[in-house]
């Protein structure tokens, strides 16, 4: 059989980018037409009382929860958040023992079947179930791909590669924005966003087609020979999940992995599911402005992803590329946190391009590139899924405080903000000071440098 060329497979493999963010956005971008046809304004009834203590202003009290709010529910196991980060801790796991191609080769039917779940969903039990089977097919996915275009990517080009899943992870939002722009103006209603769900599992199942021609990762049958080998003389042990943390190398990795991406990714996240709304409630901008700034963000994102991190990181000091995008993505939340009187289009336009510019070339790219770079072959798949389940799993938990934080109003997107700036500040800070020097040396080089021969 033919091998595909490098750039087929990570053309390939970056289609999972497309669907994940492509899941996040539809939902996000239907999800008042879903409340209003399941009534999810009515909460769910729990057989128990759960305690929670808080400190309040006369020391330590308690809050008494009985009910569940369906909304939050669906946004806590969405794509976006737990059931994600479950399938990465899994699917990453099940890459460096069985595989890359075993998840690769069966994780998007799952997927499949889940979008099934949302778009002939007719009762708030099929939406969750659907939500939560996509999230977890997306988790797992995400451990498999993201490793396998590092693994076949060229040194001299990895930053080029990396940054094409990183492209497809922008391009995904924008063309669900415009076609959920498209059937609003059609008003097809809940229907439209059903078409917008359906499109996804269109993209899912050709890229299931042609993943059945993608070969194993050579990178991957090489590395288990030869441990195979070493078990076989003596000379090694079989290699443990704990490894990850008992490794020092390994916690390491996971620890730069964490204060770069999870941290980052509590104000990312936010912005994903709260920016339109905050749009509109700060700024009283219409829905429409609102979704054409968020299409603004993704669409600017692919221009940086193009020209700069997919240009300038394989030629030029990664270090320096990291900070300056790290901190225009500082300087963006810094615009949110003007009084209210202050923020309007103009405002919104800044702060949305300059978001944009990070995501496109900021943590998440070097996130990606950096969690392959950084692990043996044999670790890699479960240290992505490691740090990608701590950063789902963070943004599920922020996620609900944040909604708190900003109120029904707005009224509290100065603190919220303010907040988000430090999460962005202490990323900008880890990655810029513990930036690994891994441009042009292949992954066998890097290994040697960080574990020795």
């Amino acid at each position: 059989m033919t091998q595909p060329s490098t750039w087929t497979k990570t053309i390939v493999a970056s289609l999972t980018s497309y669907i994940d963010a492509g899941s996040i956005v539809a939902g996000a971008a239907g999800l008042t037409l879903w409340e209003s046809y399941l009534k999810m304004e009515d909460p769910i009834l729990l057989p128990f009382n759960i305690i929670i203590p808080y400190i309040g202003t006369h020391g330590l009290d308690f809050c008494t929860i009985n009910t569940i709010n369906k909304v939050g529910l669906l946004l806590a196991c969405s794509s976006n958040a737990l059931s994600a980060a479950v399938g990465a801790l899994i699917g990453g796991r099940i890459c460096d023992l069985y595989g890359r191609k075993v998840v690769y080769t069966y994780d998007l039917l799952f997927y499949i079947l889940g979008m099934l779940f949302i778009v002939f969903g007719v009762n708030y039990p099929m939406l969750l179930i659907g939500y939560i089977i996509v999230g977890l097919a997306v988790g797992a996915d995400v451990a498999a791909s993201w490793t396998l275009i590092a693994e076949n990517a060229p040194a001299e080009n990895r930053a080029r590669h990396c940054g094409t899943a990183q492209l497809m992870w922008a391009l995904g939002p924008a063309v669900v924005l415009l076609l959920s722009a498209i059937v609003n103006w059609l008003d097809l209603g809940l229907f439209g966003n059903r078409l917008v769900f359906g499109h996804l599992v269109v993209i899912a199942f050709i890229t299931w087609l042609m993943r059945l021609q993608m070969p194993e990762s050579e990178e991957w049958i090489s590395n288990k020979q030869k441990e195979k080998e070493l078990i076989a003389s003596g000379v090694w042990q079989k290699t443990s999940y704990w490894d990850l943390f008992t490794n020092p190398a390994n916690l390491r990795g996971i620890l730069l992995l964490i204060g770069v991406y999870m941290i980052w990714n509590l104000a990312a996240g936010t912005g994903g599911i709260f920016l339109p709304y905050i749009y509109e409630k700060a700024g009283g901008v219409s829905t429409t402005v609102s979704q054409a700034l968020a299409a603004l963000l993704f669409v600017t994102s692919c221009f940086a992803t193009l020209f700069i991190f997919m240009t300038l990181a394989d030629k030029y000091s990664r270090r320096i590329i990291y900070c300056v995008m790290a901190c225009l993505y500082i300087i963006a939340w810094s615009l949110l946190m003007l009084p209210k009187a202050y923020l309007g289009l103009t405002i919104f336009t800044i702060s949305s391009i300059l978001m944009g510019i990070n995501n496109g070339s900021g943590q998440q790219a070097f996130y990606q590139m950096w969690g392959a770079e950084m692990f043996p072959a044999r670790y890699r798949a479960a240290a992505q899924g490691f740090s990608f389940f701590t950063a789902r799993f963070a943004l599920s938990i922020w996620s609900y405080l944040v909604a708190i934080i900003v109120g029904s109003d707005a009224s509290g997107m100065p603190i919220a903000a303010a907040i988000l700036v430090t999460f962005a500040t202490i990323s900008m800070l880890i990655g810029t000071i513990f930036c690994p020097n891994t441009a042009g040396k292949t992954l066998e080089q890097i290994e040697e440098e960080r574990y020795g021969s």
